[in-house]
C-alpha cells in the first residue's frame, strides 16, 4: 500500500504534510514520534476515519475513497490501546471478526493469541462465558489477547496496531507481544508505539513530527543518523 503525497488539515489546521511512504506485504513499518505528530491521524486515514486533503491513500494501487466501505473495512485490522469488548461471551466476541466462523476456527485463533489456556483453566464455562460490559471481568492482559484473537480470525491483509501494549503489565505485555509476532506473519503492519524497546526490529521506523517525516530508516540506520530518533532513543534509555 502507499500514502502518496498525503495531506490532512483539520478545521485550518494542517496536521499532514507530504506524506509519502509505501509498504508491501509483509513489510513492518514503525511510527514513531512526539505527541500530536500525527502518527494515529495517519493510520486513520487508511480506514477512511478521516479522507484526505490532499494525495491519495492507494491500496493494491487502488484509491481508498473509490473502494465500497465495507469492502474497504474487510482489509484491516485494528489493536489499540482501548479494548472493545461486548456484554457476552468468549466465543462471540473473538468471533466479532468473521460471524460465520465454526469453533473450531475461534479456538485456532485463541490458541495463536495465546489466550485458549487462560479460557479453558481459569473461566468457569470455558468459551461460553460471559466477560461483562466491556470485558470487565477480564485482565488488560487477557483483554488484549481476545482482541488479538480477534483481528487473527479475520485474516485481514493489513494490521494497525496502536499502542497495544501501552496500559499492560511487564509479564502481560510479553505474552501479548509473542501474540503478536502470530498476528503480524504475513501481513501489512503499521505499529504506533512510544516504548522504542517494542519496534527496533520493525523493517522500517518512520519518524514524525508536526505532521511531517523527518527520518525514515532501520533502528541501526537512525541510531547512526544521530537525529530525532536517537534523541527519543536516548530519553527512553536514560529513563
Amino acid at each position: 500500500m502507499e500514502f502518496r503525497d498525503v495531506t490532512f488539515s483539520y478545521q485550518d489546521e494542517n496536521v499532514l504534510q507530504g506524506i509519502n511512504l509505501s509498504a508491501k506485504r509483509g513489510d513492518v513499518i514503525a511510527l514513531v514520534g512526539p505527541s500530536g505528530a500525527g502518527k494515529t491521524t495517519l493510520v486513520s486515514l487508511i480506514s477512511r476515519f478521516y479522507d484526505v486533503t490532499g494525495g491519495a491513500v492507494l491500496i493494491d494501487g487502488h484509491d481508498v475513497r473509490n473502494v465500497r466501505l465495507t469492502d474497504l473495512l474487510r482489509q484491516v485490522a485494528l489493536v489499540d490501546q482501548e479494548t472493545t469488548l461486548f456484554n457476552d461471551t468468549i466465543a462471540n466476541n473473538i468471533r466479532y471478526g468473521k460471524p460465520d466462523a465454526s469453533d473450531a476456527e475461534v479456538e485456532a485463533a485463541a490458541r495463536a493469541a495465546f489466550a485458549h489456556d487462560f479460557i479453558v483453566d481459569l473461566l468457569p464455562e470455558g468459551y461460553a462465558t460471559n466477560i461483562g460490559d466491556r470485558g470487565v471481568r477480564l485482565s488488560g492482559g487477557q483483554r488484549q489477547r481476545l482482541c488479538i484473537a480477534r483481528a487473527i480470525l479475520k485474516d485481514a491483509p493489513i494490521l494497525i496496531l496502536d499502542e497495544a501494549t501501552s496500559a499492560l503489565d511487564t509479564e502481560s505485555e510479553q505474552m501479548v507481544q509473542q501474540a503478536l509476532e502470530n498476528l503480524m506473519a504475513n501481513r501489512t503492519t503499521f505499529v504506533i508505539a512510544h516504548r522504542l524497546s517494542t519496534i527496533y526490529r520493525a523493517d522500517r521506523i518512520v519518524v514524525l513530527e508536526n505532521g511531517v517525516i523527518r527520518e525514515s530508516g532501520t533502528h541501526g540506520e537512525l541510531l547512526e543518523a544521530n537525529g530525532l530518533y536517537r534523541k527519543l532513543y536516548d530519553m527512553q534509555f536514560k529513563e
